[in-house]
């Protein structure tokens, strides 16, 4: 097994994304599936287009994608990416499309194809924090996800895709507001390990209440 995984760079001011951060920390094997690590601009579009580039020189068959939500206080798996644009703050390109549409041609929302409540159970198993997301925001995180499973939808429908969203790291915690949740690079990139290791051994998703109540 082939997956590819991905991680932004800094954007908004941050010196660093801990997202990617974490990425280039995974090994670049885990229960037997070879994983390859890719960084992407945070720029609508381009991320979406670098990701479709990797895609088709690495056929392969997970996509885990991979994005910083400062002020959550765990692992994020996104559950569904939603066909719309509205940016809080400028890309990395000085873009900020307003109530927009990514995909003219596209649902109005995808579900994400890997075993989310699965990789949410493997996390939390290993001592990380980890809790379901039904919503990705409107930034170029959702932008990104969307893109991915546009793409699963329309050329590549034995590939499974998905999204986690993961806190600050401690050192961006350091210049924070008290109280800004945080964690470690190691402990999130442990949390990436344990999703490959979800997506590597569930085919369908586990049955289990992981919803909210609001």
């Amino acid at each position: 097994m082939k997956i590819l995984i991905t991680g932004f760079d800094p954007f908004g001011g941050e010196p660093v994304n801990p997202a990617y951060e974490a990425v280039k920390l995974l090994p670049d094997e885990i229960e037997g599936a070879q994983i390859i690590k890719l960084e992407v601009p945070t720029v609508f579009g381009k991320a979406g287009e670098t990701l479709e580039a990797a895609v088709a020189a690495h056929n392969p068959d997970a996509v885990i994608c991979v994005g910083q939500a400062g002020g959550r206080s765990g692992m994020s798996i996104e559950k569904v990416a939603i066909n719309f644009q509205d940016a809080r703050i400028p890309d990395n390109e000085n873009r900020q499309p307003v109530d927009k549409c990514i995909k003219e041609d596209g649902q109005t929302a995808y579900f994400a194809s890997i075993p989310v409540k699965a990789v949410t159970e493997k996390m939390r198993e290993n001592g990380i924090p980890a809790f379901v997301s039904y919503t990705a925001g409107t930034y170029v995180c959702n932008d990104l996800m969307y893109s991915l499973l546009y793409l699963i939808d329309k050329k590549y429908p034995k590939m499974r895709g998905g999204f986690i969203h993961v806190p600050y790291s401690m050192e961006q915690a350091v210049s924070k507001p008290n109280g800004t949740p945080c964690m470690s690079l190691d402990a999130i990139a442990k949390g990436l390990e344990c999703a490959v290791m979800a997506v590597t051994e569930n085919k369908e998703d586990i049955s289990k209440a992981m919803g909210t109540t609001h």
